[in-house]
């Protein structure tokens, strides 16, 4: 009886250990990760190369050192957790009380533009080593992509054709497969980094070009020529309706929308919602056109007109998401900060989170 009690004390521990496990961070190892690579306002050649533009770039700027996804030197302030949190029902979407489960993280300014694979993976984009990351479910990582120069978002288009905004110093959209090459790397006969600040989101079209996000909203057509559309926008997070017919775009607490035309131009700029958890940042979408938003309340959950249904609270402020898993019904965050191992919260870290929905992303595009 007694060798009985201690069994199933044993096993009650093992049970605890392994729900902490799935629901809590572990502090960070002790040591930190000095960063191999930086945007491009961060490069001690930045002022020379842009001291060639035509079109000077405002004030220095991008996402900043140590911050948000990617910048090489320095450290920013600690961010504010790790918090509670709480998972509403949201018909159709999440079943309410639902908890998000840690899968990875790791130290320097790393992790962008979440994107899930066929086989249940993950891309994961770092700044800091210049590498992209497969991420399985089980939180182990190889290298996918190495040398993509300071890569920052990743998207995949509907034909399979893998594209990334490479944010060192010359800045440009590269497309990694099927072969790997630029698509484009200037705009108005200047480098793009004369547009000022960091490149940052990008969605791919099925026509082989891309749109992207760099303080305002970019389209480089197949040819790879960068037009510029809308007016005063603060964008972030950039995706593609299903049918391709409509482009949305963070723009500050808001989300808008323009009409896709069959050259890839854009038209109607409208705001299609306001978000009510903070400023947008990355996007995905469901198989029922729902919107997935994240912002520093967690993940905005809005309807395919724009209603808002929710926020899908996280542990910490969410940086991007994307649907993946092997059926589309687990919802991925990465989530900025971190605790080292003296227990003290730190900035420079990025966590990936997974939580199970009720409802399916959408399998023809990964974003």
């Amino acid at each position: 009886m007694k060798s009985t009690r201690i069994l199933a004390v044993g096993l009650s521990i093992a049970g605890s250990a392994l729900l902490f496990a799935q629901t809590e961070a572990p502090r960070l190892p002790p040591g930190d990760v000095k960063p191999l690579s930086v945007q491009a306002p961060l490069d001690p050649a930045y002022g020379l190369l842009t001291a060639t533009c035509k079109n000077a770039p405002p004030a220095r700027g991008g996402r900043g050192p140590g911050g948000n996804r990617g910048g090489g030197g320095g450290r920013a302030a600690a961010p504010a957790g790790p918090r509670d949190y709480t998972v509403p029902d949201i018909a159709g979407v999440v079943k309410g009380g639902t908890k998000w489960k840690f899968i990875w993280q790791q130290q320097g300014n790393n992790g962008d533009g979440l994107v899930g694979l066929n086989d249940g993976s993950l891309l994961v984009v770092q700044n800091d080593s210049s590498d992209v990351l497969k991420l399985t479910p089980d939180g182990k990582t190889t290298v996918a992509y190495a040398g993509t120069r300071t890569g920052g978002a990743v998207s995949i288009s509907p034909k399979g054709n893998t594209f990334i905004v490479e944010r060192g110093l010359h800045q440009r959209i590269e497309q990694l497969t099927p072969t790997w090459k630029t698509l484009a790397d200037s705009y108005n006969g200047d480098p793009i980094d004369c547009i000022g600040g960091v490149l940052n989101d990008l969605t791919a079209d099925s026509k082989g070009g891309v749109y992207f996000t760099m303080g305002g909203l970019f389209y480089a057509d197949p040819a790879g020529k960068i037009t510029r559309y809308g007016e005063n926008l603060t964008t972030n997070g950039i995706i593609l309706s299903a049918d391709e017919k409509t482009l949305y775009v963070t723009n500050g607490a808001t989300l808008a929308a323009f009409d896709v035309q069959k050259d890839g131009s854009l038209t109607n700029q409208r705001e299609f919602a306001k978000l009510t958890s903070g400023g947008g940042d990355g996007t995905t979408i469901d198989a029922k056109g729902r919107f997935y938003v994240t912002t520093n309340g967690g993940v905005e959950v809005l309807a395919a007109d724009g209603k808002n249904l929710g926020v899908i609270g996280t542990p910490r402020g969410a940086i991007s998401t994307a649907f993946g898993g092997k059926d589309k019904k687990t919802l991925f965050v990465l989530l900025r900060g971190g605790t080292d191992a003296q227990g003290a919260d730190v900035a420079n870290v990025a966590q990936v989170w997974s939580l199970q929905m009720t409802t399916t992303g959408y399998k023809g595009r990964a974003k």
